[in-house]
């Protein structure tokens, strides 16, 4: 998840600089990427117990990999829109849209295969759909409305909404239903109907 984020941010910085968006939405995507390449190379050092030299030999050139990719990508998309072709724009979005949603995705196919939300922290999910949200609301109020824009926060944000509701199906029902039963066993006198039809049975019936 964390190096497809990393590579989201190429595609998306390179949309957002060179459709000129605002300040904070063009040094979002950067943040993005760095972000996520620190968290992906810290799985390598405390899971895989790397020392820190190996680990910033690793994570250093994959950034600047990434940054130069970036950079030449702006300047050929800014030659190419003065010359006005619109696709290679149109492609950095559905890539960079496509790579968020993939990182998103795998969460599901865990979801699906064991049937509960593991693995996942709600506050880290919350803060990040919260962000997709301000970015949203970001790309709504610039001078001009990019539809392509809000499909890439769009997207990722209605993933995250997908998240909270297995959550709730999977994980807080179940939970809520336990804690019910619970409290509704521990009240003084209380039989359970399970008690109450074994005793209508006569002595001599067997189940």
């Amino acid at each position: 998840m964390l190096m497809l984020w990393a590579c989201a941010g190429v595609p998306l910085g390179v949309y957002n600089v060179v459709e000129e968006y605002n300040i904070a939405l063009r040094v979002q995507p950067q943040i993005l990427t760095l972000l996520s390449l620190a968290t992906w190379i810290q799985c390598y050092y405390y899971e895989k117990k790397w020392t820190v030299p190996r680990a910033l030999a690793v994570v250093t050139p994959v950034a600047c990999v990434l940054g130069g990719i970036q950079a030449a990508l702006i300047v050929a998309l800014r030659t190419a829109r003065d010359r006005h072709l619109q696709w290679p724009l149109t492609l950095m979005a559905v890539l960079s849209a496509t790579l968020l949603a993939a990182g998103v995705l795998r969460h599901y196919w865990d979801i699906y295969v064991h049937r509960t939300v593991r693995g996942i922290s709600f506050l880290f999910v919350a803060i990040d759909a919260a962000g997709d949200v301000f970015s949203l609301a970001s790309v709504v109020f610039q001078p001009t409305l990019d539809m392509l824009g809000i499909v890439i926060y769009g997207t990722e944000l209605l993933l995250w909404v997908g998240v909270f509701a297995c959550a709730a199906y999977y994980n807080l029902v179940p939970w809520a239903g336990k804690k019910l039963e619970a409290r509704e066993a521990a009240r003084p006198g209380l039989v359970s109907p399970a008690t109450l039809c074994s005793a209508d049975l006569p002595a001599s019936s067997t189940v």
